[in-house]
């Protein structure tokens, strides 16, 4: 008989996605354009990490050949968050963090391939459930944010992708050690990116210019209480609650996300119900997934530092 989980552990993780949640808020409330919010949170982040003896033992012992394949992964993170972020400027909070909820489409088409698992049909028929909410959430925004929509469903493509990497990888290293390499490196893309993305609106802007206080005050929440904070969390709740609860848990990002944006942004004005219920159609397809896929347990918990709640648990 199984013993029963902690409460402190569900309260944990639900805390975790509600901080997840806040990611999204704060991409907007952060004036800063998409490149410098995303490479100083990675940065901050990273340093963090630096500060940590263990995450460097951990880097010794990876051979060089694993450490250039986490470092690969790593410019996906940071493609991912770039789009992520992107999709907020563009758009809003609430049209990012919708696409995000499209990942399990593509990761049922993409994971199978790249991590070398059994494609499972159910998976991909979840995925075509979303479509008609797609539709609708594309027809329910305003024609100037549908380029933000586009942005966001890149972003969830990305999630699909260095998730199944991540995955083939299991058991390659420690996750602090593995998040700091991840990051690490996707901050040394974004630094080259940086003069290309500079003709791109919405997205360049010098990266050598010290926020101002309102945005660095809003960074370091992002980078430690919406980043390193909810990953240190969500381990610890990991030794309690099983891959399945973790993902019902986690399906709930998009809905605080948006939540927290139409009270804190008053987002709702800017959208109408098709939109809405588009979003409905995607959440219950996305909530629906778990109580018919297969029970997979979490291989590679250091996805919660890179992608917010996205692939943590199948």
């Amino acid at each position: 008989m199984n013993a029963p989980v902690p409460a402190k552990a569900h309260l944990q993780v639900h805390v975790c996605v509600l901080l997840w949640g806040f990611t999204a808020i704060l991409g907007k409330l952060i004036t800063l354009p998409a490149l410098p919010l995303v490479w100083w949170r990675m940065l901050l982040v990273v340093l963090a990490l630096a500060l940590l003896p263990a995450v460097w033992r951990g880097l010794g012992a990876m051979p060089a050949r694993r450490r250039w394949a986490y470092a690969g992964i790593g410019a996906l993170v940071s493609l991912h968050w770039l789009t992520f972020y992107g999709a907020i400027k563009l758009a809003n909070a609430s049209v990012a963090a919708t696409c995000i909820a499209l990942s399990p489409a593509f990761t049922a088409l993409i994971e199978p391939w790249l991590a070398r698992r059994p494609f499972d049909l159910r998976e991909l028929l979840f995925g075509l459930a979303t479509l008609p909410g797609v539709a609708l959430v594309v027809g329910g925004v305003p024609h100037a944010m549908r380029a933000g929509v586009a942005v966001g469903a890149l972003s969830a493509l990305l999630v699909a992708v260095f998730g199944s990497l991540n995955k083939r990888m299991v058991e390659g290293g420690q996750p602090l050690t593995v998040t700091a390499l991840e990051l690490g490196a996707g901050t040394v893309l974004l630094t080259a990116l940086a003069p290309l993305m500079a003709l791109v609106p919405g997205f360049g802007g010098s990266l050598l210019v010290m926020p101002g206080l309102h945005d660095g005050a809003l960074l370091l929440v992002l980078a430690l209480a919406c980043t390193l904070l909810p990953f240190a969390m969500a381990l610890a709740a990991l030794r309690h609650v099983s891959a399945y609860g973790m993902q019902l848990a986690t399906n709930l990002e998009p809905v605080y996300a948006i939540v927290l944006a139409m009270l804190l942004l008053g987002e709702q004005r800017q959208l109408t119900g098709q939109f809405y219920l588009g979003v409905a159609i995607i959440l219950l397809a996305v909530f629906a997934q778990p109580l018919f896929a297969r029970r997979r347990p979490v291989v590679h918990p250091e996805l919660l530092a890179t992608s917010e709640a996205k692939g943590v648990a199948d």
